[in-house]
This record gives C-alpha cells, sequence and structure tokens, in this order.
C-alpha cells in the first residue's frame, strides 16, 4: 500500500514540477500513462532502454535528407508503451531523427499508453490505437499517415515516404 501510494504521489509530483506535461501518470507496474517528453524518458527506469538505443541510432542518409526538408509541415501523435519492447526499440530511433532534423518538438504530442492501449483522455479511441509504437503524422489535423508498430523497409525509410506523400502501407494497413 504504502508503495502504491508513493508511486502516485511521485507522478502527480513529476507531472506537476512540468508545466509543458498535461497529465502523466506513472502507473503501479512504473509505466507512463498519458502525454509525456523526452525528458522523461531519459531518466530511470526508461533511460536504461532510451539511451542506448538513441546513441545506437545512425538514420540513412538519403532518407534523412527527405524527412528534414519535409517533416516541418507535420504535427505529430505518437502512442507507445514504456513496457511494450517495439516502443522500447523504434523510440529512441524516433527522437533521435527528430532531433537530428532539427524538428520542432512544440508540434509533437507522446501519449503513453496502458497494455490495453489506454491513455487518459480519448485520444487512442479517437485515432483508432490498436498497436504501439502508433505515429500519426498530421497536416491542417487531418491525419495523412501513419507508422504501426514496426517498419516496413525501415524506421527512417518509412517516415520520408510519409512526410514526402510517397505511397506507404504500414505493415497492418488494408
Amino acid at each position: 500500500m504504502i508503495n502504491k501510494a508513493l508511486i502516485i504521489f511521485l507522478s502527480v509530483f513529476m507531472s506537476a514540477g512540468n508545466s509543458s506535461q498535461k497529465e502523466t501518470i506513472i502507473n503501479q507496474e512504473g509505466d507512463l500513462i498519458g502525454e509525456f517528453s523526452q525528458e522523461n524518458l531519459e531518466k530511470q527506469p526508461y533511460s536504461s532502454w532510451f539511451t542506448p538505443g538513441y546513441e545506437q541510432y545512425k538514420p540513412n542518409k538519403e532518407a534523412f535528407k527527405t524527412i528534414k526538408r519535409h517533416i516541418s509541415d507535420y504535427e505529430i501523435l505518437l502512442f507507445m508503451g514504456t513496457w511494450c519492447g517495439d516502443s522500447q526499440y523504434e523510440v529512441p530511433k524516433f527522437y533521435k531523427l527528430l532531433d537530428q532534423v532539427d524538428y520542432n518538438k512544440d508540434h509533437l504530442t507522446s501519449i503513453g499508453v496502458n497494455y490495453s492501449k489506454k491513455a487518459p483522455g480519448d485520444l487512442d479511441e479517437k485515432y483508432n490505437v490498436h498497436r504501439v509504437p502508433t505515429i500519426i503524422f498530421l497536416k491542417d489535423g487531418e491525419e495523412v499517415n501513419r507508422y504501426v508498430e514496426f517498419s516496413v523497409e525501415n524506421l527512417e525509410k518509412d517516415i520520408a515516404k510519409i512526410v514526402s506523400e510517397e505511397r506507404y502501407k504500414n505493415p497492418y494497413a488494408e
């Protein structure tokens, strides 16, 4: 009981200390639930997988150029689970890619979900999120395309196709 109370207190305290976060919760299992930032992932316990994934990632140069040229046209919604192996693999690379192309992260909303792919609010329902990570690219508030769970080619090649509006279908698209 004390452990659970401590987790709730710390999650509320950490959320209150950062006004850029809206509703970040650390659940009983230690997962980030709700809106969070890269800084959350750079702290323990998440840094144990985030930092090595971020530091070791080297994007494909050609895809990188395409992304840098087009990505500023998009708002991005990132849904992930800190408990999810695919999220732990792809999300550090995604953040590094955004950093390297100087993407304005004011246009990025990162949302942690639980094992049922639910988060506070209704964005997971509104955007029909069933697998994580799901990275949704929006223009003028409308979804253009999405990256779901794992790549077709690799992360940056898939994203390059999405942001340049080439034909792209994620592994679950019909």
